[in-house]
């Protein structure tokens, strides 16, 4: 089943949302400079806004008690310019800061993408396929406009709010301080709906990968859905899942609509008081006219800074929880290229495929229960076929998926040729294993570009059409609109079962591999076919070592010996005729009844 991420409540109580942005610093740093400059930009313009109120005092104490027209014009002329300035500087930080930012969300979404390749089955396995994808999309959508916007801002603010700040005392301390009566109540209130909003930030982001999750199952079971006709059900499964996240972002839109609320009526009243008292300076003669209307134009020049705290924050506060959310899939143990631990002698002459002791037991699976593969001893001789026969749930795949390390084995170890495969580098390890699963996976791509994803680099079209000759699938192939340069669509859904396993066959054996691991890739094949694919295919074991998972006669028949897998062990080992004869098990399974569970 998929693991659910950690909910809020799940997480340490000292989480911080500071030390959670800081690990984007080592993406920031190569492009630092355009970015501390933008944010200088900022400050700079942002500054500007304040000299204003110093213009309008000259102006009201100046041309105007004077009656000058032309120092009013002069003054106009003066806002004007700053007006521009302000503009100009603002267009130039969001210039510097907008190619650098796009490549550090690209460089984020490379570096998700390679580790998600690195990290082992098990994860995958328990992960949600949609809440990866959230995680490469949204997530990191929000990450890039806090470092456009709220990042610089809550630098560019605070230094304005601070300058803003020394101007009002320096104009006039008793009504400044007035003003600035507010603060410590805003203070209280940010870090109280800081908290609050990080915990519904991140229960809405988890949504978003859930409803993500059903959305892109929905897509790739388009054929079971409509074909059992269980288009309301999943209707319905959405809609509860977009409900759900509609409460929480209402839920989040209310703690927003009130912090702003409460953050816009204090400074209000401050101003408001402000004027007051200002208005009677001035009529008892202790204030100029000019000084009140700086003071207050300065006052509402910081409306700004202290309104856009909230919103600020909840940007932050989101950016931090999908920082969160991508580093919990980075921090993800990938797979080891090497084992620590383990050892076998040195590779020498051919010696095949040695199992010795091998045990598998699945991470998640609960203390206690038994592994799925108990103490496994088996040995493929150099150039033998060994078929693997067992019924439902015996472990076969697994088996199988321990040859290429896509599971790691619990205990034993597995040796190729004499070496440990623990031991040796995965790519190398999987350049001599090559494998073909009973589920057929095909990508985006073309004919040939699938079937070639099993070869080396330098491999064209002689290898490619051997192989699809070996799976007899050249015929279809040749028939497409454009050959093996046809698309085949999404996970390969235009063609039928039958045509996509020759196709995995075909990649499985274009490389001509050293080692062959084969899970049932005969199993959607009609008669016909089946027995075409199994005479090119003797051909191809001839040259290799290969495990096939056999569920019927026809395909055990391809091997040298037969191995029965039962309760995690191997029960028997022989040929096909030597184990009907001293084996009730398998001659049952061989007579079709071992279809089922057992």
């Amino acid at each position: 089943m998929p693991e659910k991420p950690a909910t809020p409540e799940d997480r340490p109580a000292d989480r911080s949302a500071v030390r959670v942005l800081l690990r984007l610093w080592p993406y920031v740093r190569p492009v630092r400079g355009r970015f501390f400059s933008a944010a200088a930009v900022a400050i700079v313009a942002s500054c500007l806004s304040l000299v204003i109120p110093l213009v309008l005092k000259w102006l009201v104490d100046g041309p105007v008690a004077d009656r000058d027209p032309g120092g009013v014009w002069l003054g106009a002329l003066y806002l004007l310019l700053l007006g521009f300035a302000e503009a100009g500087l603002f267009g130039l930080r969001r210039w510097l800061v907008a190619r650098p930012l796009s490549s550090v969300e690209a460089r984020m979404r490379e570096d998700l993408y390679g580790r998600l390749q690195r990290l082992p089955i098990a994860f995958h396995d328990r992960w949600a396929s949609g809440q990866l994808l959230s995680r490469g999309t949204t997530d990191l959508m929000l990450v890039r406009m806090f470092l456009a916007f709220p990042l610089t801002f809550l630098v560019v603010n605070g230094v304005t709010l601070l300058a803003g700040c020394a101007l009002l005392l320096a104009q006039d301390w008793s009504l400044g301080l007035v003003l600035l009566t507010p603060v410590v109540p805003v203070v209280v209130l940010c870090s109280f709906f800081e908290s609050r909003y990080a915990v519904v930030a991140r229960r809405a982001q988890d949504q978003v990968g859930d409803l993500t999750t059903v959305v892109e199952e929905s897509v790739l079971g388009i054929r079971i859905v409509k074909g059992f006709g269980r288009h309301r059900s999943q209707a319905e499964s959405f809609r509860q899942l977009a409900r759900l996240l509609r409460s929480t972002e209402l839920a989040k839109a209310r703690l927003l609509a009130l912090i702003w609320a409460l953050i816009t009526i204090l400074p209000e009243l401050a101003i408001g008081a402000t004027l007051v008292l200002g208005t009677v300076q001035v009529a008892d003669g202790d204030l100029s006219a000019g000084t009140l209307v700086a003071f207050l134009s300065t006052a509402l020049a910081l409306r700004w800074p202290v309104e856009s705290i909230g919103f600020l924050l909840a940007m932050s506060q989101e950016a931090a929880t999908a920082t969160e959310r991508y580093f919990e899939v980075m921090d993800a143990e990938a797979e080891p290229d090497t084992a620590v631990a383990g050892g076998g002698p040195a590779a020498g002459g051919p010696d095949g495929v040695r199992f010795e002791r091998v045990s598998f037991r699945y991470p998640d699976a609960p203390e206690g229960t038994p592994p799925v593969l108990d103490g496994i001893d088996l040995h493929i001789r150099p150039g033998e076929t060994l078929a693997l026969v067992g019924a439902t749930g015996s472990g076969k795949t697994t088996l199988t998926a321990l040859v290429p390390r896509l599971h790691e084995a619990t205990g034993g170890r597995i040796l190729l040729d004499g070496e440990d495969i623990a031991l040796m580098d995965r790519e190398r390890l999987r350049s001599l294993v090559s494998v073909a699963f009973e589920e057929p996976t095909l990508f985006s791509a073309s004919v040939g570009e699938n079937v070639l994803m099993g070869a080396g680099q330098d491999a064209g079209g002689a290898e490619l059409r051997r192989a699809l000759g070996i799976a007899q699938a050249d015929g279809f192939v040749d028939r497409l609109p454009e050959g093996a340069g046809t698309q085949v669509g999404e996970q390969g859904l235009s063609l039928s079962g039958g045509q996509r396993q020759r196709l995995a066959l075909a990649r499985a054996v274009v490389g001509r591999p050293r080692f062959l691991v084969l899970d049932d890739p005969l199993s959607a094949l009609d008669v016909h076919t089946e027995a075409r694919v199994e005479a090119a295919l003797r051909e191809v074991l001839k040259e290799t070592t290969a495990l096939v998972v056999a569920h019927r006669p026809s395909t055990v028949m391809l091997a040298d010996r037969v191995a029965l897998l039962s309760g995690g062990r191997i029960a028997a080992v022989g040929t096909h005729q030597e184990l009907l004869r001293s084996s009730g098990e398998y001659a049952w399974l061989m007579a079709g009844e071992g279809d089922g569970e057992r």
